[in-house]
C-alpha cells in the first residue's frame, strides 16, 4: 500500500487558487487512471481534472465552494498494484480476475450490462459533461429526468441520446396532471453560487462599483443592412449558417475604432495607465449553462465578414459547450452584448472590466417612421452602450456611437477602407 497525494496543478495564466465546483467521487471510491475526479473553477471556465493514477480515494481536500491554493493537497489516493482498479487499463491490472470481469464501459452499460441509475446531483449539479449539458439544452431535455449509466449515475452521451430518441418516439412519460384548485407553496431552495457564476457575479459587482458608467442609447435604421443581410444569405450554399447582425456590427465597430481609438482600451489600475490597443479583440457576451462567458474574437481588424461570422460562431459555441480555452476567454479590448430576440427596447450593459466600453444590441422591430416627409415602415433597432466616464467623455461616447450608427445605416461604408 502507498499513498499518492494529488496536488492542485497550475491551471495557467497566473492562477494562484481555484474553487471546487463538484466532486465526481467520494471517499472510499476506487478510480481508474484518467477518470474524472473533480471540477475546478478558474476565473474563466470550469476545468475537469482526471486522476493521475488509479487507486482508492482516501480523502478529499475541500467542499464545493472552497478555494484550494495551487500546490496544495487536493485529494489522496491509496494505490496498490495487486488490487484491480475499476476503470483502469487492463495492462495495469495484475489480478487474474481483471481479464474475465473488466469494468463496464458506457457502451456496455447502454447494452444492458449495467443497470442505469437515476441521475444523481453532486454539488448542486446533475453529473454530466459540459458537452452533454449543451446537447441536452438544445434538445430541451431536463437532465434530472435522465437515467445515467456512468459511475454514481453520471449521465453519458449515450444515455442522453436514448432519452432524446424515446421522446421522439413518444415513450417519455406524460407530465403529471396539475392538482385542482390553488395550493399554498411554502418550500425554499438554497442554491450555492459556485464556479463561473460566482466569478461572473464578483466581476460585474466590481465593475459596477468601481467604474462610473455613462450610458448612451441611439436608435438605428437597420432597413438597408437587413436587405444586404438577406441578399448575402440567399447566396450562401444550402445548409450554410446564415449571417446574423453580429459580424456586420463587429466589422462596423472595427472601422469606428479607427476613428475613435480610445474606446478600444484597457485600464491598468495597478499602474494607473490606460492601454490603448491597435488590435481589436472583440468580446462576445455569451449565455451558457454555467453563466455568462465572454469568448474573444482576436484581431477582428484582420478578418473579412465571412471570417468574422465563422469566428464568432466558433468561439461562442466553444463557450456554450465548455470547451473554450483560457486564451479564448480573455484579452478582449471591447465587448458586444446581445439578447437576440429578447433584446428589449433599452438596456444598460455593464462594462467588461478592465475595458472602457461595451456596445449592446437591442431587438430590431418594424416601426412607422417619417422618411423624406412621408410615413414609411422601417426596421429600427436601438444600440445601448456604456462607457467608463473616467476616460471617455460624454461627447466622445456619443460621437463614436453616431459614427457606428452611420455605418450600419449605410452598410456599404462598412466595407470601404480609406
Amino acid at each position: 500500500m502507498s499513498r499518492h497525494v494529488v496536488k492542485l496543478p497550475d491551471l495557467g495564466e497566473g492562477t494562484v487558487s481555484s474553487e471546487v465546483v463538484a466532486w465526481k467521487v467520494k471517499v472510499g471510491d476506487v478510480v481508474g487512471e484518467d477518470q474524472p475526479v473533480v471540477e475546478m473553477s478558474t476565473d474563466k471556465a470550469v476545468v475537469e481534472l482526471p486522476a493521475p493514477v488509479g487507486g482508492k480515494v482516501v480523502s478529499l481536500g475541500g467542499q464545493p465552494g472552497d478555494q484550494i491554493a495551487v500546490g496544495s493537497e487536493l485529494y489522496v489516493l491509496e494505490t496498490d498494484a495487486s488490487v484491480a482498479v475499476e476503470g483502469a487499463p487492463a495492462a495495469a491490472q495484475s489480478a487474474p480476475a481483471a481479464s474475465s470481469a473488466p469494468a463496464k464501459t458506457p457502451a456496455a452499460a447502454n447494452n444492458g450490462n449495467v443497470t442505469a441509475q437515476p441521475a444523481k446531483v453532486l454539488g448542486g449539479r446533475v453529473m454530466a459533461s459540459p458537452a452533454t449539458r449543451a446537447r441536452a439544452k438544445l434538445a430541451g431535455i431536463d437532465l434530472s429526468t435522465v437515467a445515467g449509466s456512468g459511475r454514481d449515475g453520471r449521465i453519458q452521451r449515450g444515455d442522453l441520446e436514448t432519452a432524446i430518441q424515446d421522446r421522439q418516439a413518444g415513450k417519455s412519460p406524460a407530465p403529471a396532471s396539475a392538482p385542482s384548485g390553488r395550493q399554498v407553496r411554502t418550500g425554499t431552495e438554497e442554491i450555492r453560487i459556485l464556479g463561473v457564476r460566482r466569478v461572473s457575479a464578483q466581476r460585474v459587482a466590481d465593475s459596477k462599483r468601481n467604474i462610473p458608467h455613462f450610458a448612451y442609447v441611439e436608435e438605428v435604421d437597420m432597413t438597408e443592412l437587413e436587405r444586404l443581410r438577406k441578399h448575402l444569405n440567399s447566396q450562401l450554399p444550402k445548409g450554410s449558417p446564415s449571417y446574423t447582425y453580429l459580424p456586420f456590427l463587429a466589422m462596423a465597430l472595427v472601422r469606428v475604432i479607427e476613428q475613435f481609438p480610445k474606446v478600444n482600451s484597457r485600464y491598468d489600475s495597478e499602474r494607473n495607465v490606460l492601454v490603448r490597443h491597435d488590435g481589436v479583440h472583440i468580446g462576445v457576451a455569451t449565455q451558457t449553462h454555467d453563466g455568462l462567458k465572454v469568448p474573444v474574437v482576436k484581431h477582428a481588424e484582420s478578418l473579412s465578414l465571412k471570417e468574422l461570422a465563422a469566428e464568432i460562431r466558433r468561439v461562442t459555441t466553444a463557450a456554450r459547450e465548455g470547451t473554450a480555452s483560457r486564451n479564448e476567454l480573455q484579452g478582449s479590448t471591447i465587448t458586444i452584448t446581445s439578447l437576440g430576440k429578447l433584446g428589449g427596447i433599452v438596456s444598460t450593459p455593464i462594462i467588461n472590466a478592465p475595458e472602457v466600453a461595451i456596445v449592446g444590441i437591442n431587438k430590431a422591430v418594424e416601426r412607422p417612421m417619417i422618411v423624406n416627409g412621408e410615413i414609411a415602415v422601417r426596421l429600427m433597432m436601438n444600440l445601448s452602450s456604456s462607457f467608463d466616464h473616467r476616460f471617455i467623455d460624454g461627447y466622445d461616447a456619443a460621437e463614436s456611437i453616431q459614427a457606428l450608427k452611420e455605418k450600419l445605416e449605410q452598410p456599404a461604408t462598412i466595407f470601404i477602407r480609406d
